[in-house]
This record gives C-alpha cells, sequence and structure tokens, in this order.
C-alpha cells in the first residue's frame, strides 16, 4: 500500500495549487461579491488542460487518470469552491456521461470542445420533485416521428446558462405508459437551443456565487431519435455511475475548501495578537486547529482511497460505498472547519472582507449536491448490510 503520489499526480498538484493561489484566489472575492461566472479562469483552465484530464487523448483528453483529477479539485477549491465546482461538473457530471455512454459520433461531435474547455455541459437530473428520490423523475420523452418530445423540468442545473453552454443530458421517463412514473428511465441529450428548452433566471444562492446555476423548462421540446445517450431504459444505471464519480469529487472539493479553512485560520491566529500573545499561543485555539488539520487530513484520505477503488474498476458496490464514505466525511469536515475559522476569526469571521466568512457559505451546499449526507448514510447502510 502506497500512500505517495506519483511524479506525475503531483505535477498536477503543484500546477493547481500554483493556478489557485496565483489566479483564483486572488480573484475569488471579487467574484464572489459580483455573483460573477469566471470566464477568463475558465479559459486557462483549459488551455491548462484540466477538463480533459481523467479522459484518453483519442477524444481530446489528457490521459491521467481520476486520482489526478480528484487532486486538481482539491486545489482549484482551495482557491475558490465555485471554481472547483465549476470544473467539476463540467468533468465529472458533463462529459463524463457522454464519454462513458455515448456513441462514436456523439463522442466525436462533443467531447473535442467539452474536454478542451471551450464549451461545457450540464446534467439534469434533479426536479422539484425528484432530488434524493431520483426515481421519482416525472420529465417525459415520448417518441414522435424520429424525435424525442420532452415535457418537464429540471432545477439546480450547474454550468446550464453561461455564454459557453452547450446543452444538457437530462433523465427522462420513456416509458409508453402514461401512469409509469416509475418506469422506464433514459438519458438523452439536449443541445443549447433546441425548440421549447429553456434556461430560467439563475438562484440567488447562499454560496458558490462564481459558479453558474439554473432552473431549466421543457415545453415540448424536440430533439433527434439519436441523441439518446446510451440505451433506451439504462438512464438510472447511467446517473448513478455520474454520481459515484462526482461524489468522489465532490469530497474532493471538500477537502480543499477544509484546508483554505485551516490556512486561513492558522494564519489569522499567528497574527491576531490577545493577552500580549498570538491567540496560537492558547490551548483553545491549539486544539480547534489540531482537529481541523486532523479531519482535513483524514478526509484527504478517504478521498483518495475512493478515487484509486473507482478508476481500478473495482465492484461497483465496493466503489459505492467508498465514495459515499468519502462524500460524507469530507463534506461534515469542511462545514465544521468553516465554523471553526470563523470562530477563531471572532467578530472579523463574520466580516465578509474576510475570506472565512466565503468558506463558511461555501461549504454548507456540500452537504447537500449530489446526495445529502443523509443519503449518503442510507448508502453506506444498505453496503453493511442493512
Amino acid at each position: 500500500m502506497n500512500f505517495e503520489l506519483t511524479d506525475e499526480q503531483r505535477a498536477v498538484r503543484d500546477l493547481c495549487r500554483d493556478f489557485a493561489r496565483e489566479v483564483v484566489a486572488p480573484a475569488a472575492g471579487e467574484l464572489d461579491r459580483d455573483h460573477r461566472f469566471p470566464y477568463e479562469i475558465v479559459r486557462q483552465m483549459g488551455e491548462m488542460g484540466l477538463f480533459g484530464l481523467p479522459f484518453p487523448e483519442e477524444w481530446g483528453g489528457v490521459g491521467g487518470d481520476f486520482l489526478s483529477y480528484c487532486v486538481a479539485i482539491e486545489e482549484i477549491s482551495r482557491g475558490d469552491a465555485g471554481v472547483g465546482i465549476t470544473l467539476e461538473a463540467a468533468v465529472s457530471l458533463g462529459a463524463a456521461p457522454i464519454h462513458d455512454f455515448g456513441t462514436r459520433e456523439q463522442k466525436e461531435r462533443l467531447l473535442p470542445d467539452l474536454l478542451s474547455g471551450r464549451k461545457l455541459w450540464a446534467f439534469g437530473l434533479t426536479e422539484p420533485g425528484a432530488g434524493s428520490d431520483a426515481g421519482a423523475t416525472r420529465t417525459r420523452a415520448v417518441l414522435d416521428q424520429g424525435h424525442w418530445v420532452i415535457n418537464g423540468s429540471k432545477q439546480f442545473i450547474t454550468n446550464s446558462g453561461t455564454d459557453i453552454s452547450a446543452g444538457v443530458t437530462i433523465t427522462a421517463v420513456t416509458d409508453r405508459r402514461a401512469d409509469a412514473a416509475r418506469g422506464e428511465i433514459s438519458a438523452i441529450l439536449v443541445p443549447q437551443g433546441a425548440p421549447g428548452y429553456t434556461v430560467l433566471e439563475p438562484y440567488r444562492k447562499l454560496g458558490w456565487h462564481s459558479s453558474d446555476t439554473h432552473p431549466l423548462a421543457f415545453d415540448d421540446c424536440r430533439v433527434p431519435e439519436e441523441n439518446l445517450l446510451g440505451r433506451r431504459g439504462g438512464g438510472y444505471q447511467q446517473f448513478l455511475k455520474a454520481l459515484t464519480g462526482g461524489r468522489i469529487a465532490i469530497a474532493a472539493l471538500s477537502v480543499g475548501l477544509g484546508q483554505a479553512c485551516l490556512d486561513a485560520a492558522l494564519s489569522y491566529s499567528r497574527e491576531r495578537i490577545a493577552f500580549g500573545r498570538p491567540i496560537s499561543a492558547f490551548q483553545a485555539v491549539q486544539f480547534k486547529l489540531a482537529d481541523m488539520a486532523t479531519e482535513v487530513e483524514l478526509a484527504r484520505l478517504a478521498t483518495y482511497r475512493a478515487a484509486v477503488a473507482y478508476q481500478g474498476g473495482q465492484a461497483t458496490g465496493e466503489v459505492q460505498r467508498l465514495a459515499a464514505m468519502a462524500k460524507l466525511f469530507a463534506s461534515e469536515t469542511s462545514k465544521r472547519a468553516a465554523d471553526q475559522a470563523v470562530q477563531i476569526h471572532g467578530g472579523y469571521g463574520f466580516i465578509e472582507d474576510y475570506p472565512v466568512a466565503r468558506y463558511w457559505r461555501d461549504a454548507k451546499v456540500n452537504e447537500i449536491g449530489e446526495g445529502t449526507s443523509e443519503v449518503q448514510r442510507m448508502l453506506i447502510a444498505r453496503e453493511l448490510g442493512c
């Protein structure tokens, strides 16, 4: 068992760490205040090959492994979690299902732009009544003269409304029976501009202000029959695979955010003087920092373990368990780290001039997106045989 990164993985870590420190972090405060999408940063990440990192060169990827991708997510998110989720959603939810299940024609048409970061693709699973209960999908797609006619809605969809958004993969019920709400679920590619497809106004979010998130509406939306992704009725298994990889990537994002909280709290505690000494000299603060450092390191180890299992093709149930454990622990670690970072900053932690206020707002959604903490506990319990 080797706990060391390879030379290639360390090179990715160092490249992304430098980029996050020199480019992402300095822009994060302004992006957050202005609720502005980071087009220039996305362009640079594309030039660095980050969007194509875990994909083979055949399709325009870099040919790296999944762990390298997770390390990149961690370091970018250390600079800004909003930028981190933009990368994560574009790769794990946007490009990966097309790579894993698409036809050669679909891959040749879509992947070059997606893996270069020139375009972004979204993934539409969540609905007003189908989030944790993904099998309750109500969006329907019916074949009509060689076209899928789609009616329904999706919500909380990342990367769906930017100037470089190219489309979305949606899940829809494709049973012929009108009452088959929990029947056959398929995945369908819907390009931007398809008739009947509307990207609604962006959400006013608590955090992740630099990321793009919209609800989507489909009103007799028509796309060609060949836009089916994978086999008809295979949508449920496809999004389970996408979510397994996505959960590990969200765990990596959470590790990066937790590390940013620790970095900020440690730096501040060394500078803040109280009772004639830096507050880092007081045991009450030292214990907070020690707990933060321990949990972040454990979350990192759990995430890397899950990433190696995912790329190694182990049994599906085992990978799902490790992914759920990593996502659960890392996301809750980032929230605890953000709480402690604000506490160590005292009153200044409640002021938006300090980045820990942004970290605190950004951390909460890690416990919700791509499967809530409650869903992760359900998955773990199921794998335990409960």
